[in-house]
């Protein structure tokens, strides 16, 4: 669970890697696009431009290289050919990439075009959760620290969160302990320490948190068919707060402890 200062030297490596493949995506315009496309896109920058593995691809019996959910899919939407990204959807692009033996794991929810205006605000609620978690990482807190400060962020904007599904642990494996929930209760859980790194993930609900799984056996989808939006990052817990292994040069990083 916690990795030596070796592994979270190649650690970080994978995860500056994943977070080029989102600058990337950045540059696309995914209008028109077939989520098929995209994973192929992303398929061949992980492996022929980055010399990398995508780790999702064969993970659990699964074929692709990324999930693509789109507007009321919470997570693990699957590439089609048919299933076209349209102007004013949201779409979460989830991936994982593997380098020297150790695995990053990050997602951010697109704004397609010019989606409405309740959209908007969810997606950037989302990635403030998200951030909020983040800034409760500290050698000496709790896990519970974590998912207190995402859930509370989301409900005070009249959101929900997704208890089914959660952050993890990662390095070698794609999801190693502990589970990092997106609720909880300050003070309580795993206490965390330097060197610890997992992933903070949080899936925020316009409506219900309940949610479904398809008949596919991975699209889970809201129960309300309202939207969701989710943001995900790698953290390594430092001596003096955190580090995000995964950050993208458009985001600031935080300096110890925030």
């Amino acid at each position: 669970m916690v990795k030596t200062p070796d592994e979270l030297a190649l650690m970080r490596i994978s995860g500056k890697l994943l977070a080029s493949v989102f600058e990337m995506l950045d540059g696309q315009t995914l209008a028109g696009l077939s989520t098929m496309q995209v994973n192929d896109m992303v398929d061949r920058f992980i492996t022929v431009d980055l010399a990398a593995r995508p780790a999702s691809k064969g993970q659990y019996g699964f074929k692709y290289v990324l999930n693509c959910s789109i507007n009321h899919v919470v997570c693990h939407g699957v590439p089609d050919p048919d299933e076209i990204i349209r102007d004013g959807d949201i779409i979460n692009l989830d991936i994982t990439l593997e380098k020297n033996g150790f695995i990053a794991d990050s997602s951010k929810t697109y704004l397609v075009g010019d989606p409405p205006p309740a959209a908007r605000r969810l997606v950037r609620v989302a990635q403030e959760a998200m951030w909020q978690g983040i800034r409760a990482v500290r050698p000496g807190g709790y896990l519970g620290d974590i998912g207190f400060a995402i859930e509370r962020h989301a409900k005070k904007h009249g959101y929900t969160i997704v208890r089914e599904y959660c952050g993890h642990g990662i390095g070698r494996e794609m999801h190693e302990a502990p589970q990092v929930l997106a609720f909880g209760r300050p003070g309580t859980g795993l206490k965390l320490r330097e060197g610890m790194v997992f992933t903070i993930e949080p899936m925020v609900n316009q409506g219900t948190r309940k949610v479904s799984t398809e008949d596919d056996g991975w699209t889970v989808v809201t129960d309300d068919r309202k939207l969701s939006a989710q943001f995900e990052h790698t953290v390594a817990v430092t001596r003096d707060g955190v580090e995000v292994l995964t950050l993208r040069r458009d985001e600031t990083p935080i300096r110890g402890h925030a």
